[in-house]
């Protein structure tokens, strides 16, 4: 975005260093208006690339990349939740419409539209001018939850005069990783009206307030040595506050409200002051527990992107930014016959089985009710099926990129590298839905553009993850391709990618768009 080139503020992450301010413009960075916590007050904003190291980046961002976005994006989508938000606030300043799923939809050729489930689940599709009923959909997907602590329906209990907060965990996590960090709470809540309607509101809590702090040393010897084997329903509980024992008959009756509530009364004062209600007009709450480290860039030469949540929202920006970017223009649908689409979906992490994950039909309902609009009352035969079989489905999950302390783990003549390009996956017995044809295919699109490939098998003597690939493919009859930007530390609180991979995931992504439709034509196979 055009303000990429304004400012670089850099957040010394690493360092109780004072905040570092490199200014292009003084004058004008004084013109800047402040930027609102809330997603929903913000308008287009000026980027803050966030770097770990105290000395200055060697290099600053290229024209055209979309780093500095996507740092903005993952320091405001701490939950699935904010990131749908955030992904609907960007697709409206772009220009497209939003629609109700329970409301009938009036769509046109040329058209832009999104609509959101759940605020986890979000479809949005740029309709070809040259669309007619029968042609197919170019689709990315990818998932907005990560795994993570989510508090329990009751959260409050207390151990040793400490004020605990009862969690549990969500999707396979290196939970090992969670303990010492500066932690906090984030999701959405349901809050009583003054006209006794309920809303529905996101909140987000950015100062640390939570940790799960490690045993000493010295009270576990053997730690080094046997490894850390935490129980997850005993040791992973996060410590909220110290419960005093003593002190004015006010706080004793706090004490002893906090041991009977569901949550407790301070955890839900600090939810309260930060949405400007009353603690009685929260009726419902929703939590995730956070990391409240900013996502930045680090190594020697900035390369790289360390941040949580990575898998999978770096897929999800690029998928979102590549279909507003590839339809940016009045002139960019006016030769198209098929339909651009995005699905993000949440639940990946826990097997997508519900409403708004992959395994529910939101997809091809999505599909079904655009072929209908656009009908205009003269379907024929079949025209949905051939929609579907003229479709094609990228699956974007991040990849598992050759570890430097850990090379035997990857299969030897399969070791993606970061820097080196978008990894496509493949497996025999299915768990990628990647054939040999949707992998020529999607290789074709990356080289119009000299966009850089790699491929991933995981070795015959281990297990192999999954992705919504499979599950779109089988549910829907797509044909699909899955593939990912290469990452280390995946499912920990803290993982790492290369900036230049992301560049490459947009631009390929991007150049889908733009360049299927004339690819599929010269290949036949049925």
């Amino acid at each position: 975005m055009a303000a990429a080139s304004i400012t670089r503020l850099q957040i010394l992450s690493s360092s109780p260093s004072p905040i570092k301010i490199i200014k292009r413009s003084s004058a004008f960075l004084s013109k800047i208006p402040p930027i609102h916590n809330h997603y929903h007050h913000r308008s287009r904003k000026f980027h803050t690339t966030l770097c770990c190291s105290t000395s200055n980046p060697s290099r600053t961002l290229e024209n055209g990349s979309i780093v500095g976005d996507l740092l903005d994006y993952l320091n405001e989508s701490w939950t699935q939740f904010h990131a749908t938000a955030e992904a609907k606030r960007q697709l409206i300043d772009a220009g497209f419409d939003l629609l109700n799923e329970n409301e009938e939809w009036e769509l046109k050729p040329g058209g832009r539209y999104f609509f959101t489930r759940n605020m986890s689940c979000l479809v949005a599709f740029a309709i070809g001018e040259k669309y007619s009923v029968g042609n197919g959909f170019h689709v990315i997907a990818a998932h907005t939850d990560s795994p993570c602590l989510k508090l329990k329906p009751r959260s409050a209990s207390s151990k040793s005069s400490y004020l605990m907060v009862n969690v549990q965990t969500y999707g396979g996590g290196l939970w090992h990783t969670w303990f010492d960090r500066d932690l906090s709470v984030a999701g959405r809540v349901i809050v009583r009206g003054s006209d006794g309607s309920f809303l529905h509101k996101l909140v987000k809590i950015k100062r640390p307030l939570l940790r799960i702090p490690t045993l000493a040393i010295h009270l576990d010897h053997t730690v080094n040595k046997d490894g850390f084997k935490p129980n997850l329903e005993t040791h992973l509980i996060p410590l909220l506050a110290t419960k005093s024992e003593e002190g004015s008959s006010e706080t004793k009756e706090k004490n002893t409200e906090s041991s009977k509530a569901v949550h407790h009364p301070l955890l839900m004062q600090v939810l309260s002051d930060e949405l400007s209600c009353s603690i009685d007009d929260i009726v419902s709450i929703e939590l995730n527990v956070c990391d409240t480290q900013p996502s930045c860039l680090g190594g020697g030469n900035n390369e790289f992107i360390f941040s949580g949540r990575l898998d999978n929202l770096a897929s999800s920006y690029c998928a979102l930014r590549a279909l507003i970017d590839s339809c940016e223009s009045s002139s960019d649908l006016s030769n198209d016959t098929a339909v651009r689409m995005i699905a993000l979906f949440d639940n990946e992490e826990v097997g997508s089985g519900s409403v708004q994950g992959a395994g529910a039909p939101t997809m091809f309902q999505a599909m079904k009710r655009i072929a209908g609009c656009l009908a205009l009352n003269n379907v024929n035969e079949g025209a949905i099926e051939r929609a579907i079989r003229q479709s094609f489905l990228v699956s974007a999950d991040m990849a598992h990129g050759v570890h430097p302390n850990f090379m035997e783990k990857h299969e030897e003549h399969h070791r993606p590298e970061m820097q080196k390009g978008l990894v496509i996956k493949h497996n025999a017995n299915q768990r990628y839905a990647t054939s040999g044809v949707t992998a020529f295919l999607f290789k074709e699109v990356g080289k119009i553009h000299n966009l850089p490939s790699q491929e991933f098998v995981v070795r015959n003597d281990m297990g192999c993850g999954s992705t919504i690939g499979p599950i779109l493919a089988s549910g829907a009859g797509i044909r699909t391709v899955d593939c990912g930007i290469p990452q280390l530390s995946m499912h920990s609180v803290r993982e790492i990618c290369a900036k230049e991979d992301v560049d490459i995931a947009y631009k390929y992504f991007k150049a889908f768009y733009q360049n299927f439709s004339s690819i599929d034509k010269k290949l036949e196979v049925d």
